[in-house]
């Protein structure tokens, strides 16, 4: 009998979890069980995924910088992935505007309904509201002045230090390109096989994503706010919502137009990495899935695949700048603010620029979005508003972080002639015997 694909597999867990999840708060005990019991399990499978991010971003590009041989290559293949990534979220908040400025979701917020939010999530709204004032407080070159580690080892210590450990990788990578290939080559035969071995940890980690995701869709859902204030903020939600599919009809296009790949070649091969995304909330725990299947599953060579899917996971948040739009002005609706077209514009800046810091991790975007607010004059203390709804929102806008990732992957290596047919077509191709 043929084995489930992967992806099926995946959405098999993600309902089972869900069914589970409403299940147990029907229980008084529940809540209790699933944190205890159920809980434990999606925690050690985010840990898996996160415990080789780094050895994964260290291993794939280096190998593929040195892989380029030449300087030259590096360069153009490096500037035309950051100016794709730009494009994109600029085009990113632009939807989210016009979304949330034709929906006004912020009109339907009531008084009632807006001091109860805000009193409930006051706790969370400070802390985040602290964490941003670091980042607004830091000086105009700060950003630059983080991308260089003063220890490697301290870096990679953390996973929201991705941008560090892709400057070391690279600045490595460099290194071997120019030092003679002799010399190298011992070098570049131990980060190969480094580089195979942690693939092969992440297809044994895959087989257990199911009842990863399961779990924890199942803890998300007994830890829920209630129903009334999801159903407060449901029209904020919705203008969320159909902003990020807009936005991944983007991304279907361009890969259409770019490409010559049809739709439904682009989503059957990316299909597993999104639903990932959409149960982790994080585009670096979802790397590795995201890596194998623009790899192997869409035709994109490995010397694009290592050098710019990793950047993509870290600086390109098109789902995130999409939200902190539509947050934004959400926001300033329910405080009965009438934003100006400049500062609307400027919330487009804002947004991608704060894009590129934030970290690849469940909730990053929140606390870039006070910078946002600031920026705006938009009251900070209206954050409280939308933590009701942010984490089933924070797993949809991840799911276009990595959509996004992979369509550019996609357009790069077609402008670099690195585009050929997928390697694996199906489960029993990559999973032989399973």
């Amino acid at each position: 009998m043929k084995r489930l694909a992967l992806h099926w597999q995946i959405l098999i867990g993600m309902v089972f979890g869900v069914l589970f999840g409403l299940l147990m708060t029907q229980f008084s005990w529940g809540n209790d069980f699933t944190g205890d019991w159920i809980k434990p399990f999606g925690t050690i499978f985010i840990n898996c995924l996160k415990l080789i991010a780094v050895p994964l971003i260290l291993a794939s590009l280096i190998k593929g910088v040195s892989d380029l041989k030449d300087i030259s290559k590096l360069s153009k293949m490096g500037g035309r992935t950051i100016a794709t990534y730009i494009i994109t979220t600029v085009i990113a908040v632009s939807i989210g505007l016009l979304v949330v400025n034709i929906v006004k979701p912020g009109s339907a917020i009531t008084e009632e309904t807006r001091t109860e939010l805000i009193e409930s999530y006051k706790g969370d709204a400070d802390s985040k509201i602290a964490d941003a004032e670091k980042q607004k407080n830091a000086g105009p070159l700060q950003a630059l002045v983080d991308l260089v580690p003063s220890n490697i080892f301290s870096a990679a210590s953390s996973n929201r230090n991705m941008l560090q450990v892709i400057f070391f990788a690279i600045f490595f990578g460099i290194g071997l390109i120019l030092i003679p290939e002799d010399s190298a080559k011992p070098v570049k035969s131990f980060f190969d096989g480094f580089n195979d071995v942690i693939l092969k940890l992440i297809d044994l980690i895959m087989l257990a994503a199911p009842y990863g995701v399961f779990a924890l869709l199942a803890a998300l859902v007994v830890e829920s706010p209630s129903a009334d204030l999801f159903a407060a903020l449901g029209m904020y939600g919705i203008s969320v919502l159909i902003g990020l599919a807009l936005m991944i009809g983007v991304y279907i296009l361009f890969v259409w137009i770019f490409t010559k790949k049809t739709p439904a070649f682009f989503i059957n091969g990316i299909s597993p990495a999104q639903l990932l995304a959409f149960s982790t909330s994080s585009s670096a725990a979802t790397l590795p899935v995201t890596m194998e299947r623009v790899e192997e599953h869409l035709g994109v060579e490995k010397e694009v695949t290592s050098f710019v899917l990793p950047i993509g996971a870290t600086i390109n948040m098109d789902g995130t700048s999409l939200y902190q739009a539509v947050a934004a002005v959400f926001i300033a609706q329910a405080f009965g603010m009438d934003l100006s077209l400049g500062a609307q514009l400027g919330i487009v800046a804002t947004a991608t620029l704060a894009s590129i810091g934030s970290a690849a991790v469940p909730g990053a975007g929140m606390v870039m979005l006070v910078i946002v607010l600031a920026q705006a004059g938009i009251p900070e203390a209206g954050l409280a508003l939308i933590f009701a709804v942010d984490r089933p929102l924070d797993m949809c806008r991840t799911t276009v972080n990595v959509t996004g990732d992979a369509a550019v992957s996609m357009m790069v290596a077609k402008s670099v002639n690195k585009l050929s047919d997928p390697k694996v077509k199906d489960w029993d191709d990559h999973y032989p015997g399973k």
